[in-house]
């Protein structure tokens, strides 16, 4: 692929741009960020109004811990093509970063807008109104997220979790014993299985 793409290198820019977007993402995947983060220039470059070349831009950044500069370019992805979700969901977990979970939390919510049913998306927003101490809320969310991913045993064990804190057994019964079933080798789940049990 990395071969492949190279050979358009020295096309017009569009094409140039296009190939390098796609060189930028195959070594960011490789974890060969200095790769990527020159692929991801070169794309920009040639073409500054590529939404998925910004997205790129915006990983390389976000993978060196700079996360107000990494926010700035998911923002001209947007501006750019506001339908770019790939942007749009990076930026909510940059503004996670940066602490900034009001603004995070509107990113997800817009993106569920999009993607109704997308699991990673409903889970963020759970996870953001954990954060947020809204257990209720979080909950909420969770439930939405197993009626698309009803085998997840994490989700499930998280389910668990906050009905334990919110002091409903017999729920956080029934879902810790259903994170049990699908993965029976979580110790955290097995320990407040049998703590349950000895009550």
């Amino acid at each position: 692929a990395l071969e492949t793409l190279k050979m358009f290198e020295k096309k017009d820019s569009r094409v140039k741009s296009a190939a390098a977007t796609n060189l930028s993402f195959l070594y960011y995947l490789e974890n060969e960020l200095v790769q990527a983060a020159n692929y991801a220039d070169l794309a920009v470059n040639s073409d500054r109004y590529n939404p998925a070349a910004l997205t790129n831009k915006g990983n390389t950044v976000f993978a060196s811990g700079d996360y107000e500069k990494t926010a700035e370019f998911y923002k001209e992805a947007l501006r750019n093509d506001s339908s770019c979700t790939e942007a749009l969901y990076n930026l909510g977990l940059t503004y996670k970063k940066l602490n900034r979970i009001d603004e995070a939390l509107d990113c997800f919510l817009k993106l569920h807008a999009i993607l109704r049913n997308s699991a990673q998306v409903l889970y963020q927003i759970a996870n953001i109104y954990e954060i947020m101490e809204d257990p209720n809320q979080a909950m909420e969310w969770l439930l939405q997220l197993i009626s698309v991913v009803p085998t997840d045993p994490r989700v499930l064990s998280k389910l668990g979790k906050l009905y334990d804190n919110e002091g409903d057994k017999s729920q956080a019964f029934h879902y810790y014993y259903e994170s049990y079933r699908y993965f029976p080798s979580n110790i955290e789940v097995i320990e407040w299985l049998g703590a349950y049990y000895i009550d």
